[in-house]
């Protein structure tokens, strides 16, 4: 048998997971203190809804589940692929929550704050920053229709970020509908323009040539790639000069609200940048779409945006939705290469017990010791000497003695 995890997966170790169970906590503990409450929903759905979710390329990297028994014995002779498998694994937490927001929204109220803090799946290329499978720190509010979610999700996520101890990041926004209103404008086609998004979103990495070059790969009108290539040439980015070639004026307003606001919020601790290429490769957003860029990491690692027609999906009937999702891998992966030390831990000690000892009594010590000490209780060996360089090398600070009151300190203390 294999010792090893599954490619894309991982064991943790106890330093590892304890620093995961700490960057976990901080973020829970801002996400509650600002209102939000947790969820849970299956690791599984419906196919059905996975094809149907409008997830951009993760729908091509669903962890999809055999039919059973006498089903899947019909499928294989129907010889049809599709009918092999009936679920999969969800690949992020806004399809379920979509779902279980339909199913329960007679219970809940509006508008409606959620957490969820889950493992998700994805099945592609591991690499740095790219598992398999990997937890997802969400929150969403779901009812309101107004721009003060989106002011909401950003302070709450950003307040979230320096709870942790991060400082030097930049929330960076745009609103689809603003780019969609711009590239109309130049003469695409309305139905050609989430695939000239998808290439509008690479212009950071392949530049206003690249961008170009697979418009017209793509058979957009030479026109309109034309006027897309001298507006790029001429670097005019600003909000009001994009927004002014929307027709809805309404949009750059709002924005513009938006930023003014969250800049205030943010009173120096972090930047917010309007970012007129940030498009986020689902389907399913529909307007402001964020994302937060970090020196100490090449990429995100928080995004998110306004979802409106997903619950509608379930319901026939609009619901406006938005969340922002916290990368915890990559925070943690950062933490863990800065060699982060999780702040004020009581010490380690050890308290060490020979195998005559009443272990009732030694529990009771360990207890009171534990008030001023994580405590670990462990046999005492025969050669204290090599007992004491092993819990000093694990991170012990001290270790205590079940038949007497010394405490010896350790390399740690």
């Amino acid at each position: 048998m294999k010792s090893n995890p599954l490619k894309g997966m991982r064991d943790y170790l106890p330093a590892e997971q304890k620093l995961r169970d700490y960057v976990q906590g901080r973020i829970l503990e801002t996400y509650r203190a600002s209102g939000f409450e947790r969820i849970s929903t299956p690791m599984l759905e419906d196919m059905e809804n996975l094809d149907k979710s409008e997830g951009g390329d993760n729908l091509n990297l669903i962890f999809k589940v055999l039919k059973r028994g006498d089903k899947l014995a019909s499928a294989i002779a129907s010889g049809s692929e599709k009918d092999l498998s009936d679920m999969g694994l969800r690949y992020d937490l806004t399809l379920p929550l979509s779902r279980y927001y339909a199913a329960n929204r007679d219970k809940l109220p509006t508008p409606c704050k959620v957490i969820q803090t889950d493992r998700v799946f994805r099945a592609e290329r591991p690499q740095k920053g790219r598992m398999r499978e990997f937890v997802q720190c969400d929150i969403d509010i779901l009812g309101d229709a107004s721009c003060n979610a989106e002011i909401e999700l950003i302070d709450v996520t950003a307040r979230a970020l320096l709870h942790i101890g991060f400082s030097d990041f930049t929330v960076n926004i745009n609103d689809r509908r603003i780019l969609r209103g711009m590239l109309t404008s130049m003469g695409f086609a309305p139905d050609s323009l989430d695939s000239v998004c998808i290439t509008f979103d690479k212009l950071d990495k392949i530049g206003p040539e690249g961008v170009a070059k697979e418009l017209t790969e793509k058979e957009c009108p030479a026109q309109a790639v034309a006027a897309l290539t001298d507006f790029l040439a001429k670097g005019e980015f600003s909000l009001a000069t994009i927004s002014a070639l929307c027709e809805d004026k309404s949009l750059g307003e709002t924005l513009q609200k938006v930023i003014s606001t969250v800049e205030s919020l943010a009173d120096g601790a972090y930047k917010i940048a309007y970012c007129p290429s940030l498009v986020r490769g689902q389907g399913y957003y529909t307007g402001m779409v964020f994302e937060v860029t970090c020196p100490a990491f090449s990429g995100a690692v928080a995004g998110g945006g306004r979802y409106d027609n997903m619950i509608g999906k379930f319901t026939g009937q609009q619901v406006p939705a938005v969340g922002f999702s916290i990368g915890f891998e990559r925070i943690c992966g950062i933490l863990a290469e800065q060699g982060f030390q999780i702040p004020a831990e009581k010490p380690k000690l050890a308290l060490l017990y020979l195998p005559e000892a009443d272990f009732g009594q030694v529990l009771r010590k360990a207890a009171r010791l534990r008030e001023q000490y994580t405590v670990t209780v462990l046999p005492q060996a025969k050669k204290l000497g090599k007992q004491f360089g092993t819990l000093e090398s694990q991170g012990f600070a001290a270790a205590a003695f079940a038949d007497n009151e010394d405490i010896k300190p350790l390399g740690n203390g």
